[in-house]
Protein backbone atom coordinates (compact mmCIF):
# COMPACT_ATOMS: atom_id res chain seq x y z
CA UNK A 1 0.00 0.00 0.00
CA UNK A 2 1.17 3.48 -1.10
CA UNK A 3 0.79 6.08 2.03
CA UNK A 4 1.39 9.31 0.43
CA UNK A 5 -1.67 10.76 0.76
CA UNK A 6 -0.86 10.37 4.96
CA UNK A 7 1.81 12.42 4.70
CA UNK A 8 -0.85 15.61 6.18
CA UNK A 9 -0.83 13.60 9.30
CA UNK A 10 3.12 14.19 10.02
CA UNK A 11 3.07 17.18 8.86
CA UNK A 12 2.62 18.70 12.54
CA UNK A 13 3.69 16.93 15.99
CA UNK A 14 1.31 16.55 18.19
CA UNK A 15 -1.91 14.41 19.67
CA UNK A 16 -4.09 12.55 17.47
CA UNK A 17 -7.95 11.72 17.28
CA UNK A 18 -7.96 8.45 15.06
CA UNK A 19 -11.35 7.21 14.59
CA UNK A 20 -13.07 4.03 12.44
CA UNK A 21 -16.41 3.91 11.93
CA UNK A 22 -18.88 1.38 9.44
CA UNK A 23 -21.11 2.55 7.20
CA UNK A 24 -22.10 -1.01 5.67
CA UNK A 25 -25.88 -1.16 7.10
CA UNK A 26 -28.46 0.62 5.55
CA UNK A 27 -31.36 0.51 7.20
CA UNK A 28 -34.51 2.09 8.39
CA UNK A 29 -32.70 3.38 11.55
CA UNK A 30 -29.32 4.33 9.87
CA UNK A 31 -29.53 7.54 10.93
CA UNK A 32 -30.13 7.01 14.42
CA UNK A 33 -27.56 4.17 14.76
CA UNK A 34 -24.55 6.43 12.85
CA UNK A 35 -25.97 9.62 15.55
CA UNK A 36 -25.29 7.39 18.62
CA UNK A 37 -21.96 5.94 16.99
CA UNK A 38 -20.93 9.30 16.30
CA UNK A 39 -21.37 10.07 20.20
CA UNK A 40 -19.96 6.80 21.44
CA UNK A 41 -16.78 8.05 19.21
CA UNK A 42 -16.66 10.95 20.36
CA UNK A 43 -17.33 9.92 24.46
CA UNK A 44 -14.38 7.48 24.54
CA UNK A 45 -12.16 10.23 22.51
CA UNK A 46 -12.91 12.06 25.80
CA UNK A 47 -12.26 9.29 28.43
CA UNK A 48 -8.94 8.87 26.60
CA UNK A 49 -7.85 12.48 27.40
CA UNK A 50 -8.86 14.23 24.07
CA UNK A 51 -9.47 18.28 24.41
CA UNK A 52 -13.13 19.20 23.42
CA UNK A 53 -12.64 20.67 20.16
CA UNK A 54 -10.98 17.81 18.84
CA UNK A 55 -14.04 15.72 19.98
CA UNK A 56 -16.34 17.70 18.53
CA UNK A 57 -14.45 17.67 14.82
CA UNK A 58 -14.06 14.19 14.87
CA UNK A 59 -18.00 14.07 16.35
CA UNK A 60 -19.72 16.45 13.53
CA UNK A 61 -17.43 14.47 10.91
CA UNK A 62 -18.92 11.15 11.55
CA UNK A 63 -22.41 13.01 12.35
CA UNK A 64 -22.18 13.80 8.53
CA UNK A 65 -22.41 10.41 7.46
CA UNK A 66 -25.77 9.82 8.85
CA UNK A 67 -27.46 9.82 4.99
CA UNK A 68 -23.76 8.90 3.47
CA UNK A 69 -24.12 5.98 0.65
CA UNK A 70 -20.84 4.60 1.39
CA UNK A 71 -20.63 0.92 1.48
CA UNK A 72 -18.31 0.52 4.21
CA UNK A 73 -17.09 2.82 6.33
CA UNK A 74 -14.61 5.62 7.14
CA UNK A 75 -11.68 7.00 9.08
CA UNK A 76 -11.22 10.18 10.63
CA UNK A 77 -8.13 12.02 11.82
CA UNK A 78 -8.22 15.42 13.53
CA UNK A 79 -5.92 17.22 15.79
CA UNK A 80 -6.04 20.89 17.57
CA UNK A 81 -10.21 20.99 16.68
CA UNK A 82 -9.98 20.32 12.85
CA UNK A 83 -10.22 17.29 10.62
CA UNK A 84 -7.40 17.11 8.76
CA UNK A 85 -8.30 13.75 6.78
CA UNK A 86 -10.89 11.62 5.79
CA UNK A 87 -10.44 7.75 4.49
CA UNK A 88 -13.36 6.18 2.63
CA UNK A 89 -12.42 2.59 3.75
CA UNK A 90 -12.97 -0.65 1.66
CA UNK A 91 -13.97 -2.76 4.83
CA UNK A 92 -16.54 -1.71 7.75
CA UNK A 93 -14.92 -2.14 10.71
CA UNK A 94 -16.87 -4.63 13.29
CA UNK A 95 -17.27 -1.55 15.42
CA UNK A 96 -16.23 1.67 16.32
CA UNK A 97 -12.97 2.70 16.85
CA UNK A 98 -11.44 5.60 18.97
CA UNK A 99 -7.99 5.92 19.74
CA UNK A 100 -5.66 8.96 21.01
CA UNK A 101 -2.31 9.20 21.27
CA UNK A 102 0.95 11.27 19.86
CA UNK A 103 0.31 9.54 16.71
CA UNK A 104 -2.62 9.01 13.94
CA UNK A 105 -3.68 5.44 14.64
CA UNK A 106 -3.26 4.30 10.53
CA UNK A 107 -2.48 0.93 10.99
CA UNK A 108 -5.83 -0.67 10.92
CA UNK A 109 -5.87 1.34 7.62
CA UNK A 110 -4.01 -1.57 5.87
CA UNK A 111 -6.86 -3.89 5.90
CA UNK A 112 -9.50 -1.76 5.96
CA UNK A 113 -8.41 0.66 3.23
CA UNK A 114 -5.39 -1.04 2.17
CA UNK A 115 -4.96 -3.13 -1.18
CA UNK A 116 -7.75 -2.42 -3.59
CA UNK A 117 -6.77 -3.66 -6.88
CA UNK A 118 -8.52 -1.19 -9.41
CA UNK A 119 -9.86 -3.67 -12.17
CA UNK A 120 -10.79 -3.12 -15.73
CA UNK A 121 -13.14 -6.23 -16.28
CA UNK A 122 -13.32 -7.58 -19.83
CA UNK A 123 -16.56 -9.15 -21.17
CA UNK A 124 -15.02 -10.91 -24.14
CA UNK A 125 -16.80 -12.52 -27.43
CA UNK A 126 -15.65 -12.99 -31.35
CA UNK A 127 -16.88 -9.91 -31.97
CA UNK A 128 -15.53 -7.87 -29.39
CA UNK A 129 -15.61 -6.49 -25.93
CA UNK A 130 -17.34 -4.61 -23.34
CA UNK A 131 -15.09 -3.48 -20.18
CA UNK A 132 -15.63 -1.91 -16.96
CA UNK A 133 -13.46 -0.33 -14.26
CA UNK A 134 -14.12 -2.01 -10.81
CA UNK A 135 -12.90 -1.14 -7.65
CA UNK A 136 -14.33 -1.76 -3.83
CA UNK A 137 -15.95 2.27 -4.56
CA UNK A 138 -16.72 1.80 -8.09
CA UNK A 139 -18.27 0.44 -10.81
CA UNK A 140 -18.68 2.34 -14.38
CA UNK A 141 -18.13 1.64 -18.11
CA UNK A 142 -14.57 1.81 -19.33
CA UNK A 143 -15.55 1.13 -23.13
CA UNK A 144 -16.61 -1.06 -26.17
CA UNK A 145 -14.58 -2.51 -28.37
CA UNK A 146 -16.27 -3.82 -32.22
CA UNK A 147 -14.49 -5.45 -34.29
CA UNK A 148 -15.18 -6.97 -37.65
CA UNK A 149 -18.80 -8.74 -37.88
CA UNK A 150 -18.19 -10.91 -40.88
CA UNK A 151 -17.12 -14.06 -41.35
CA UNK A 152 -18.10 -14.89 -38.27
CA UNK A 153 -18.80 -18.50 -38.57
CA UNK A 154 -16.83 -21.79 -39.55
CA UNK A 155 -18.96 -24.27 -41.99
CA UNK A 156 -18.77 -28.05 -41.83
CA UNK A 157 -17.98 -28.35 -44.90
CA UNK A 158 -14.44 -29.54 -46.53
CA UNK A 159 -14.07 -28.56 -49.73
CA UNK A 160 -11.28 -26.08 -50.52
CA UNK A 161 -13.78 -22.93 -51.00
CA UNK A 162 -15.02 -23.77 -47.38
CA UNK A 163 -11.58 -24.16 -46.32
CA UNK A 164 -10.81 -20.88 -47.33
CA UNK A 165 -13.59 -19.06 -45.77
CA UNK A 166 -12.92 -20.60 -42.42
CA UNK A 167 -9.01 -19.24 -42.52
CA UNK A 168 -11.08 -15.93 -43.14
CA UNK A 169 -13.18 -16.76 -39.47
CA UNK A 170 -10.04 -17.46 -38.16
CA UNK A 171 -8.32 -14.52 -39.29
CA UNK A 172 -11.48 -11.95 -38.26
CA UNK A 173 -11.51 -13.47 -34.46
CA UNK A 174 -7.87 -13.10 -34.31
CA UNK A 175 -7.99 -9.09 -35.49
CA UNK A 176 -10.86 -9.05 -32.57
CA UNK A 177 -8.93 -10.34 -30.28
CA UNK A 178 -5.97 -8.28 -31.00
CA UNK A 179 -8.55 -5.21 -31.19
CA UNK A 180 -9.79 -5.77 -27.40
CA UNK A 181 -6.21 -6.41 -26.28
CA UNK A 182 -4.94 -2.87 -27.85
CA UNK A 183 -8.18 -1.63 -25.89
CA UNK A 184 -6.81 -3.19 -22.58
CA UNK A 185 -3.68 -2.09 -22.99
CA UNK A 186 -4.37 1.81 -23.77
CA UNK A 187 -7.25 1.46 -21.09
CA UNK A 188 -4.88 0.40 -18.50
CA UNK A 189 -2.40 2.69 -19.57
CA UNK A 190 -4.71 5.71 -19.00
CA UNK A 191 -6.49 4.02 -15.22
CA UNK A 192 -3.14 2.76 -13.97
CA UNK A 193 -5.35 -0.51 -13.78
CA UNK A 194 -3.92 -3.19 -11.46
CA UNK A 195 -5.71 -6.17 -12.68
CA UNK A 196 -7.11 -7.52 -16.17
CA UNK A 197 -10.05 -9.91 -15.55
CA UNK A 198 -10.82 -11.42 -18.97
CA UNK A 199 -14.35 -13.18 -18.72
CA UNK A 200 -15.65 -15.15 -22.01
CA UNK A 201 -14.89 -18.87 -23.63
CA UNK A 202 -11.87 -20.12 -23.09
CA UNK A 203 -10.56 -19.32 -26.90
CA UNK A 204 -11.21 -15.56 -27.08
CA UNK A 205 -9.77 -15.19 -23.49
CA UNK A 206 -6.94 -17.05 -24.37
CA UNK A 207 -6.77 -15.44 -27.41
CA UNK A 208 -7.08 -11.57 -26.13
CA UNK A 209 -4.56 -12.82 -23.58
CA UNK A 210 -1.55 -14.05 -26.02
CA UNK A 211 -2.23 -10.65 -27.18
CA UNK A 212 -1.44 -8.52 -24.18
CA UNK A 213 2.00 -6.55 -23.93
CA UNK A 214 4.34 -8.69 -21.59
CA UNK A 215 4.34 -6.30 -19.25
CA UNK A 216 0.79 -6.64 -18.30
CA UNK A 217 0.89 -10.56 -18.28
CA UNK A 218 1.33 -11.28 -14.65
CA UNK A 219 -1.68 -8.51 -13.94
CA UNK A 220 -4.13 -11.15 -15.67
CA UNK A 221 -6.93 -13.79 -14.32
CA UNK A 222 -9.91 -15.17 -16.27
CA UNK A 223 -13.38 -16.38 -15.33
CA UNK A 224 -15.62 -17.83 -18.09
CA UNK A 225 -18.36 -15.09 -17.45
CA UNK A 226 -19.38 -14.40 -21.01
CA UNK A 227 -20.04 -10.74 -22.92
CA UNK A 228 -24.00 -10.16 -21.66
CA UNK A 229 -23.20 -11.84 -18.22
CA UNK A 230 -22.23 -9.35 -15.65
CA UNK A 231 -19.83 -10.42 -12.50
CA UNK A 232 -21.91 -10.26 -9.38
CA UNK A 233 -19.87 -7.80 -6.80
CA UNK A 234 -18.91 -11.25 -5.22
CA UNK A 235 -17.64 -13.10 -7.67
CA UNK A 236 -15.47 -9.70 -8.61
CA UNK A 237 -14.12 -9.36 -4.89
CA UNK A 238 -13.22 -13.10 -4.66
CA UNK A 239 -11.34 -12.46 -8.49
CA UNK A 240 -9.28 -9.47 -6.78
CA UNK A 241 -9.01 -10.59 -3.33
CA UNK A 242 -7.02 -13.96 -4.66
CA UNK A 243 -4.94 -11.26 -6.98
CA UNK A 244 -4.50 -9.40 -3.57
CA UNK A 245 -3.26 -12.61 -1.80
CA UNK A 246 -0.88 -13.70 -4.87
CA UNK A 247 0.73 -10.33 -4.39
CA UNK A 248 1.20 -10.92 -0.58
CA UNK A 249 2.52 -14.14 -1.09
CA UNK A 250 5.09 -13.11 -3.64
CA UNK A 251 6.27 -10.36 -1.56
CA UNK A 252 6.74 -12.88 1.48
CA UNK A 253 9.09 -14.64 -1.00
CA UNK A 254 11.12 -11.56 -1.99
CA UNK A 255 11.60 -10.78 2.04
CA UNK A 256 12.59 -14.55 2.66
CA UNK A 257 15.28 -14.34 -0.39
CA UNK A 258 16.51 -11.31 1.22
CA UNK A 259 17.11 -12.34 4.74
CA UNK A 260 19.88 -14.42 3.35
CA UNK A 261 23.32 -12.30 3.57
CA UNK A 262 25.29 -11.99 -0.08
CA UNK A 263 28.81 -12.73 -0.31
CA UNK A 264 29.53 -9.58 1.85
CA UNK A 265 27.57 -10.85 4.88
CA UNK A 266 24.88 -8.06 4.61
CA UNK A 267 20.80 -8.91 4.30
CA UNK A 268 18.36 -7.88 2.49
CA UNK A 269 15.54 -8.10 4.82
CA UNK A 270 15.35 -7.87 8.35
CA UNK A 271 13.06 -8.49 11.01
CA UNK A 272 12.93 -7.63 14.90
CA UNK A 273 12.12 -4.40 16.25
CA UNK A 274 15.54 -3.48 16.92
CA UNK A 275 17.23 -3.98 13.69
CA UNK A 276 13.76 -2.32 12.08
CA UNK A 277 14.16 0.94 14.41
CA UNK A 278 18.13 1.15 13.44
CA UNK A 279 16.39 1.02 9.88
CA UNK A 280 14.03 3.62 9.96
CA UNK A 281 16.67 5.81 11.83
CA UNK A 282 18.57 5.49 8.81
CA UNK A 283 16.20 5.63 5.62
CA UNK A 284 16.79 2.49 4.46
CA UNK A 285 12.99 1.21 4.82
CA UNK A 286 12.44 0.15 0.99
CA UNK A 287 9.00 -1.78 1.59
CA UNK A 288 7.70 -2.52 5.35
CA UNK A 289 5.47 -6.11 6.01
CA UNK A 290 3.27 -6.19 8.98
CA UNK A 291 1.01 -8.58 10.74
CA UNK A 292 -1.28 -6.63 12.60
CA UNK A 293 -2.12 -7.74 16.36
CA UNK A 294 1.18 -9.26 16.43
CA UNK A 295 2.96 -8.92 19.65
CA UNK A 296 5.76 -6.28 18.25
CA UNK A 297 3.24 -4.17 16.87
CA UNK A 298 1.95 -3.61 20.42
CA UNK A 299 4.89 -2.59 22.10
CA UNK A 300 5.54 1.11 22.76
CA UNK A 301 8.44 2.70 21.15
CA UNK A 302 10.33 6.27 21.65
CA UNK A 303 9.31 9.00 19.18
CA UNK A 304 10.50 12.67 18.45
CA UNK A 305 9.33 15.02 16.25
CA UNK A 306 10.56 13.54 13.05
CA UNK A 307 9.69 10.35 11.55
CA UNK A 308 13.05 9.01 11.77
CA UNK A 309 13.23 9.97 15.60
CA UNK A 310 12.26 6.36 17.51
CA UNK A 311 14.01 4.19 19.48
CA UNK A 312 13.50 1.45 22.14
CA UNK A 313 14.83 3.65 24.98
CA UNK A 314 14.23 7.33 25.72
CA UNK A 315 17.87 7.48 26.70
CA UNK A 316 18.64 6.63 22.72
CA UNK A 317 16.66 9.91 21.47
CA UNK A 318 18.51 11.80 23.85
CA UNK A 319 21.90 10.52 22.60
CA UNK A 320 20.88 11.39 19.18
CA UNK A 321 20.17 15.47 19.93
CA UNK A 322 15.88 14.73 20.28
CA UNK A 323 14.71 16.70 23.16
CA UNK A 324 11.40 16.13 22.95
CA UNK A 325 10.30 12.75 23.25
CA UNK A 326 6.70 10.43 23.25
CA UNK A 327 5.52 6.55 23.58
CA UNK A 328 3.43 5.45 20.68
CA UNK A 329 2.66 1.94 19.51
CA UNK A 330 5.69 0.35 17.21
CA UNK A 331 3.88 -0.07 14.14
CA UNK A 332 2.33 3.08 13.97
CA UNK A 333 5.55 4.86 14.48
CA UNK A 334 7.40 2.51 11.74
CA UNK A 335 4.61 3.26 9.58
CA UNK A 336 5.55 6.99 9.87
CA UNK A 337 9.01 6.25 9.11
CA UNK A 338 8.16 4.52 5.98
CA UNK A 339 4.96 6.87 4.42
CA UNK A 340 7.85 9.93 4.87
CA UNK A 341 10.48 8.04 2.98
CA UNK A 342 7.86 6.57 0.23
CA UNK A 343 8.28 3.33 1.20
CA UNK A 344 5.04 1.20 0.77
CA UNK A 345 3.60 -1.27 3.77
CA UNK A 346 1.94 -4.58 3.40
CA UNK A 347 -0.68 -6.15 5.94
CA UNK A 348 0.07 -10.15 5.81
CA UNK A 349 -3.13 -10.64 6.86
CA UNK A 350 -4.23 -12.11 3.41
CA UNK A 351 -1.60 -14.98 4.09
CA UNK A 352 -2.08 -15.56 7.61
CA UNK A 353 -3.40 -19.46 6.59
CA UNK A 354 -0.01 -19.62 4.37
CA UNK A 355 2.81 -18.40 6.16
CA UNK A 356 2.58 -20.02 9.23
CA UNK A 357 4.96 -18.26 11.98
CA UNK A 358 6.44 -15.99 9.34
CA UNK A 359 7.28 -12.46 10.80
CA UNK A 360 5.86 -14.36 14.39
CA UNK A 361 6.76 -11.08 16.00
CA UNK A 362 5.04 -8.95 13.39
CA UNK A 363 7.34 -6.96 11.87
CA UNK A 364 9.69 -7.14 9.15
CA UNK A 365 11.49 -5.20 6.27
CA UNK A 366 13.25 -4.90 2.82
CA UNK A 367 15.82 -2.83 3.17
CA UNK A 368 17.27 -0.32 0.51
CA UNK A 369 21.26 0.35 0.17
CA UNK A 370 22.34 4.02 0.78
Amino acid sequence: MELAFLNPLYEHPGSWASAYVDTSLHTEDQQQRRHLNAEAVARELARQGADEPTCRAVHDALDALQRSPEPYGRAVFARDGEVVLEVPLTRGPQDAEAYWGPLPRVTPLLDLAGEDPLSLVAYIDRTGARIELRSALLHEEAGQVTGRQWPMHRSKASDWSERHFQLKVEDTWEHNAREVAEALASCQEETGADLLILCGDDRERRSVHEQLPKALQDRVMETSRGKDSNLLPQEVEEIRAEHVRQRVLAEVERFRAARTPDEEQRAAAVDGLPRLIEAAREHRLAELLIRPDAPDTRREVWIGEDPDQLAARREELKAIGERQAWQARADDALVRAAAVTGAPVMSLTPVLEDTGDELAGGLGALLRWK
